[in-house]
């Protein structure tokens, strides 16, 4: 059986146990809904520390939680009484700028990996919040502001370093444990720890767009038209219309701070020559009250939004899929959307077209390939005495959306509660994804996860 000692003896890494001195530190997530207490959280530094930790979980038959970025808004990058493997040591990003890839740790967000690739006017699809991690994204499918250009993120996964459930090292790619790398791209952690990441990058540098404010009273002709603009839209122009509750900034009239609006966060990636005309259309569908759109470094887009949601804020989450956003369904949205919980709440829904649309159901986990939008339910509060409220505002929005949308939702948006969505989540892809998860993970040691059991 392999002891705390023999792990202290094979880790470089930093080990927490309880009474250490930075243990509540290294205990602590993002969504603060979550406050357990691991018996050990190992910030590992490289592969091999994540081999000896997955050893150590495995022989002690101990809980193992993973933790990327810290975002997983069920929890479950933590876990009481088990073990964690924190992979923020693992952030270092490499850009080959002639080969147009780049190869990030496990542990780097879309900040890191912005960062890195910005200098060589280089990017792949991200998220919408800089502090994702970049291995969590990916693994779900990677839905961001590029993705109607340059596809999911794990559309753009070459290979991926995954240490097993037996303590192995492997790569996963096209031509090396093929069906891994497979069902890596849209199946979560459910296979094993992700140590590295390697992508294809694109010309992508400075995009024109930024957040535009409606009246809520407009709501129903911009989401309509959103809709029917983006069906055929050239693939450069992404964003995506949302809700949400006026923030104290200096491009909105300081009288209407704190009111509910619905917005649509542009982002031209294409010529920035035809940028604002491309935005423009956005305009069209009703008076905007504000707005602070124009050209800027692409990072500085995929930022612009941190503030609003700082770590420690409590989370709960809902989501589906979305074939068609009918008149209906607009409606649905609408009875909902005016009682954000805080300014921290948003909704948003993204359009997911374009070349997400070119990979088939079947060639990658990610099997929504026919949906044309993913909803997130976001709800987000500062305060834990709003917990019950703000919960109940997230599933009855859901209750009502979920009647025009599709049974399975995006994995990464899913809560802890969502565990009996997992087959519809997958579709034709479920039986597929649970052969490979028997053949790497045959125990469950990688549970804590929108689980697909073995």
């Amino acid at each position: 059986m392999s002891t705390m000692e023999n792990l202290r003896e094979r880790v470089r890494g930093q080990i927490f146990t309880a009474g250490d001195e930075g243990y509540d530190d290294a205990r602590r997530v993002y969504n603060a809904m979550h406050d357990k207490r691991p018996k050990v959280v190992v910030r590992c530094e490289n592969a091999g520390d994540v081999m000896a930790v997955v050893d150590y979980a495995r022989t002690n038959e101990l809980e193992l939680a993973v933790r990327g970025g810290s975002h997983s808004v069920p929890g479950f990058g933590t876990v009481d009484e088990g073990v964690v493997i924190d992979l923020s040591g693992l952030r270092n990003v490499r850009v080959d700028p002639v080969s147009r890839t780049a190869r990030a740790g496990g542990g780097a967000t879309w900040g890191d990996f912005n960062a890195a690739t910005h200098a060589f006017g280089l990017a792949t699809t991200g998220g919408i919040i800089s502090t994702t991690g970049v291995g969590g994204l990916t693994l779900g499918g990677g839905i961001g502001y590029l993705a109607r250009g340059l596809g999911l993120s794990c559309d753009n996964l070459i290979s991926a370093d995954v240490v097993t459930a037996d303590g192995q090292f492997l790569i996963a790619s096209e031509k090396e444990n093929e069906d891994l790398f497979w069902a890596l791209r849209g199946g979560g952690g459910n296979f094993g720890v992700v140590t590295a990441l390697e992508f294809r990058l694109a010309p992508v540098s400075t995009v024109y767009g930024g957040p535009m404010l409606f009246e809520m009273s407009d709501a129903a002709a911009v989401l309509a038209g959103f809709r029917d603009l983006i069906d055929d839209a050239p693939e450069e122009l992404g964003g995506f219309p949302a809700f949400q509750l006026a923030p104290p900034l200096p491009f909105i009239p300081e009288n209407r701070h704190g009111e509910p609006f619905t917005l649509i966060v542009a982002c031209w990636a294409g010529d920035p020559e035809r940028g604002e005309s491309a935005v423009a259309a956005f305009r069209e569908f009703a008076p905007v009250v504000a707005e602070h759109v124009g050209p800027m470094p692409y990072p500085a887009l995929n930022s612009a939004f941190d503030g609003l949601v700082p770590a420690g804020l409590q989370h709960y989450w809902k989501a589906n899929f979305v074939t068609e956003l009918t008149d209906e369904a607009i409606q649905a949205h609408l009875r909902h959307a005016t009682g954000l919980p805080a300014v921290n709440s948003t909704v948003h829904i993204y359009p997911i077209n374009g070349a997400c649309h070119r990979v088939t159901p079947d060639a990658t986990a990610f099997a929504y390939r026919d949906a044309k939008f993913a909803t997130v339910i976001a709800g987000m509060w500062p305060d834990p005495a709003q917990n019950a409220a703000g919960t109940e505002w997230v599933r009855s929005y859901y209750d009502d959306v979920a009647q025009h949308s599709e049974a399975g939702g995006y994995v990464n948006f899913m809560a802890d509660d969502d565990q009996g969505r997992i087959r519809d989540n997958y579709k034709g892809n479920y039986d597929r994804l649970v052969e490979v998860k028997r053949k790497y993970d045959p125990g469950n040691l990688f549970h804590l996860n929108q689980n697909i059991a073995p």
